[in-house]
């Protein structure tokens, strides 16, 4: 069994982990870093199982952590792309309201996006959508041109690339999860089921399974990590060209999901979706995917249930499309009229880590605590991918003033 001593621990592969890696990296070069990741590799979980846009910054509400760090995210995010030759592209993106009773959410966006200083944004009238979008039919859009896409599971190993490059000592260790933490004010074990490792200062960015390390840790919480399912479908190759780039529909403001949406995939094609559902397991991918552990807890937590009756009508049709192909193409066809169950197949699916209140609150913004000297992660919904540079400045800043 190991027994290693770092600098610092990341625990957690994914984007929002190794980009934390990355910048404590270049902020002290010297200093090694362990990452410690549960699976066999990067991009399992929600890195690799997003729709990979590139978010504007465009729907959050000014001077919130999303909106500030969408931002700086995004365009960190572009730079690193375009330096280290990873593909993606800033395609754009269309938002529309297919009636009257959306314009005024429609506008608010818009406002939302001129306090965010959102680039380039612009109404469309209904013939300017259909010079970008053919297909889609709406009577007033909003034109993101700073939206787009890219590979976020390449982004990943090119940050455990230049970590290990730029410090021999520094590590990913795969097949390493957390059993148990102890923490002191000097130093924290992190028992795993390779050994343990050692650090003064450990991050914990770990998803799906945030709340349960923090528990580790000791840390006493005032919320729950719940699954949401995300099911997607894909356009068939000869129902592709009906989509060119990114729509959405106007969202419903009551909720962080952004809707049922098309999106260019960066290796191609054209994915639907997702929509939003309850899931049995966290790391369930399959809509008869169950754990009783992962039930059980999500179940016997009060805050689950007020979430449950607050939106009941909203879950039953979740899960009505969830288990029809027929009932997602009929969302899909608020946006576009002509779409048909044969134009699209059945693709992959993911699942979002959410934050509960004890009141059955969806938390909505970025939370993230210390406590014995460590940094844990512990909600970091869309658009985090988008700002995983800029959420690591902010945990390098805590770190640093500790």
């Amino acid at each position: 069994m190991l027994n290693k001593k770092y600098d610092f621990i990341v625990v957690g592969a994914g984007i929002v982990g190794l980009a934390t890696a990355y910048k404590l990296q270049l902020k002290f070069p010297k200093k090694s870093i362990a990452i410690l990741e549960k699976e066999t590799e990067v991009g399992l979980h929600q890195t690799g199982r997003n729709s990979g846009v590139i978010h504007s910054g465009i729907y959050y509400k000014p001077g919130s952590y999303k909106a500030i760090n969408c931002k700086n995210g995004r365009n960190q995010l572009i730079l690193f792309a375009k330096k280290h030759a990873i593909k993606h592209d800033v395609c754009g993106k269309v938002i529309v309201a297919t009636n009257q009773k959306e314009l005024p959410i429609l506008e608010s966006i818009y406002a939302k996006g001129l306090e965010n200083k959102t680039d380039g944004i612009k109404f469309l009238s209904a013939n300017e959508i259909k010079e970008k979008e053919p297909f889609i039919e709406a009577v007033k859009a909003i034109w993101v041109p700073t939206a787009g896409i890219i590979d976020y599971v390449a982004v990943s190993k090119k940050f455990i690339e230049l970590v290990e490059s730029s410090n021999l000592e520094s590590k990913l260790y795969t097949n390493c999860e957390v059993k148990n933490v102890s923490s002191s004010n000097l130093e924290t074990i992190v028992h795993t089921v390779l050994g343990d490792f050692t650090a003064r200062k450990v991050i914990f960015c770990t998803g799906l399974q945030s709340d349960r390390n923090a528990e580790k840790d000791d840390l006493k919480l005032d919320m729950h990590i719940v699954g949401f399912r995300g099911d997607y479908y894909k356009l068939t190759e000869k129902a592709s060209h009906k989509i060119n780039n990114l729509v959405y529909p106007v969202p419903d403001p009551k909720y962080p999901f952004l809707g049922v949406h098309f999106t260019r995939m960066i290796h191609g094609g054209i994915e639907c979706g997702p929509n939003a559902v309850f899931t049995f397991k966290r790391e369930g991918y399959k809509r008869t995917s169950f754990s009783f552990r992962d039930t059980f807890e999500a179940l016997t937590f009060g805050g689950t249930w007020k979430l449950f009756f607050k939106n009941w009508r909203k879950g039953i049709d979740e899960y009505k499309r969830a288990f029809s192909k027929q009932l997602f193409v009929n969302a899909l066809k608020h946006m576009m009229p002509s779409i048909t169950p044969n134009d699209v197949r059945p693709s992959r699916a993911g699942v979002r880590a959410q934050a509960i209140d004890y009141d059955g609150n969806m938390v909505d913004d970025f939370k993230i605590m210390k406590h014995n000297g460590n940094i844990h992660v512990l909600n970091a919904p869309s658009p985090a991918a988008t700002s995983c540079l800029a959420i690591a400045d902010e945990i390098v800043n805590v770190t640093l003033n500790e």
